[in-house]
């Protein structure tokens, strides 16, 4: 996969949306970006724009954006309730795939260095983009706001890195950065006050608030030696929070940047604040995303959700981000839609899943069409998928089989196997097919010169192995279905012992299936040795295959008697 990266710039305009449209056109203009999402706010006056695509594409696409916020946006008449230095305010790269943080802050410095000679503004590195360690933190940066730029500019220490040491009135600053992937979370609460919802954000950000002498809200703040603040640090790592009201629903809310879901993930923000919240006689209403979000935060928050009712996670990707956008109130402000939110969904390619997401009958049809694909290959993976299906199905009823409360982790585990195994069959049915495909365009090439005939001969080698290669894979995780089976028949629900007893026949199906497409791939490959070991391994596995169901299937046959 080509490296990508992802640009979230925060522009100082909530409020009109012909001044968005402009600058969403131009993000549009330069060819090979994907403009993902647009999320405006009244009361913030503030609009975050996610863009995605390669990184030189990334580059322009961002200082283009930020030179028509430049022309449209006045700052001397924006009035909100975010933070802001300028009329863009903040424009972060972001790495998401075969691109470091360290490769990615290169390309913030570039796009830094021409906004500031290019557009006459001031331009201050952040995060990993900033060699100076005083200097990274936004917040800091950001200390002033633009009513303070003026004044902080004529301080030689806070000269910008890049573009003139100058106050620009229409304009003001911005702060571009590399950083890690950042949510941005908004927690809902009960009150219309804006300082009890600061005082929870106080509570659960890394920086805290400042010591005081005396009484914690008017008491005279405590300094150290170099007269510098005290803080009390706030319970929540990797977490920035303020608190503010929205007139336009009437909620206060604690707005949290999350900038290492690792460290601390999505559900354990909220349920911080929570916590820290009922603490304080306030209660959370629900919860609302800013921009994207990562799917693996969805996920784990949706597994987090079902472990505390002591349910089964291994569910169906789908069902967990429906226990997450219930769990944590998402849908609160608005609906929220998966295939517009999560990031990975915004950038897939819906042609590379074409035969996995029809409907059976559509599969059933496109299989019994005059094409040769999807053929035998496909099926088989499709086969397996169904196979672990059931014995996941039969792990998630045991779980909630009454009488048997104390063992739904054991089968949670089962189940979460199985789901992980499902997904990574569901795909090989369009790998399967894609292979064929690149065989026949192998077989298409010309091949009148030495030149050409090489080429052919080189791409319909690779061809060939990967035919062989994408039915062996399905064999590999058909025979790991079996261990969710054999399970699910020793220790499951009784009642679905039938159901252990389908998914055995089947993933013996998608093992013997998958075996015959091997078989029939194997005298192309010129790889004598590759051809002899993928032989060896598969009738290993077929071998293997039969034997799990003979045994499957006797106790299947004992406890139906």
């Amino acid at each position: 996969m080509p490296p990508i990266l992802e640009c979230v710039p925060n522009f100082s305009d909530g409020r009109n949306p012909e001044i968005m449209r402009q600058i969403s056109d131009r993000i549009r203009s330069v060819g090979g970006v994907s403009l993902l999402h647009v999320d405006s706010g009244r009361d913030t006056n503030r609009t975050v724009v996610t863009f995605a695509g390669p990184p030189d594409l990334i580059v322009e696409a961002a200082y283009q954006a930020i030179a028509a916020a430049t022309q449209l946006i006045d700052m001397r008449q924006h009035r909100g309730t975010h933070p802001r230095i300028g009329a863009t305010d903040v424009c972060p790269l972001v790495p998401i795939s075969d691109i470091s943080l360290e490769e990615t802050a290169l390309h913030a410095r570039r796009l830094a260095e021409r906004v500031g000679r290019e557009l006459g503004i001031p331009v201050y590195l952040y995060e990993a983009a900033q060699p100076d360690p005083a200097r990274r933190d936004l917040r800091t940066i950001r200390e002033g706001e633009y009513e303070g730029l003026a004044d902080k500019l004529r301080r030689p220490e806070w000269r910008p890195d890049f573009g003139p040491a100058t106050f620009n009135p229409r304009s003001g600053a911005t702060v571009i950065g590399a950083r890690r992937f950042l949510v941005a979370c908004n927690v809902n609460l009960n009150t219309t006050s804006a300082r009890r919802a600061n005082a929870v954000a106080f509570d659960v950000r890394e920086y805290g608030r400042p010591k005081r002498e005396g009484h914690p809200l008017t008491g005279k703040v405590v300094t150290d030696s170099a007269g510098k603040p005290v803080m009390i640090p706030g319970s929540l790592k990797a977490v920035k929070a303020i608190g503010w009201y929205l007139p336009e629903y009437g909620v206060a809310q604690v707005s949290m940047n999350l900038t290492d879901l690792g460290t601390t993930p999505l559900h354990v923000a909220f349920e911080e604040v929570c916590r820290k919240a009922e603490a304080r006689g306030l209660r959370v209403t629900g919860s609302e995303l800013i921009g994207l979000v990562p799917l693996a935060a969805v996920l784990e928050a949706g597994r987090h959700f079902l472990r505390k009712q002591q349910r089964s996670v291994g569910v169906s990707e789908a069902e967990l981000i429906k226990i997450a956008v219930k769990s944590l109130g998402l849908d609160a402000m608005g609906p929220f839609k998966p295939e517009d939110r999560i990031v990975e969904y915004r950038l897939r390619d819906a042609s590379l899943a074409a035969l996995r997401t029809l409907s059976l009958e559509g599969f059933v049809d496109e299989t019994a069409s005059e094409s040769p694909a999807p053929g035998g290959g496909s099926v088989a993976a499709a086969v397996g998928a169904l196979a672990v299906a059931l014995g996941t199905m039969v792990a998630n009823l045991s779980a909630h089989k009454p009488g048997w409360d104390e063992r739904w982790a054991e089968f949670s585990e089962w189940a979460e196997r199985g789901q992980r195994l499902k997904e990574a069959l569901l795909p090989l049915v369009d790998e399967d097919s894609r292979a064929f495909a690149a065989v026949l365009t192998a077989l298409s090439l010309p091949k009148t010169t030495p030149a050409e005939a090489g080429i052919r001969e080189a791409t319909l080698t690779q061809a060939t192995v990967d035919s062989a290669m994408v039915p062996l894979k399905t064999m590999r995780l058909a025979v790991e279905a079996f261990d969710v089976l054999e399970a699910m028949a020793a220790e499951g629900n009784p009642a679905s012992i039938s159901d252990v007893g389908v998914g055995a026949l089947c993933a013996n199906a998608a093992v013997r299936g998958a075996w015959l497409n091997v078989r029939i791939n194997l005298p192309g490959l010129s790889d004598k040795e590759l051809a002899t070991s993928v032989s060896a391994e598969a009738q290993n596995l077929a071998k293997m295959a039969q034997e799990k169901e003979t045994r499957i299937l006797q106790r299947v046959e004992e406890k139906l008697r």
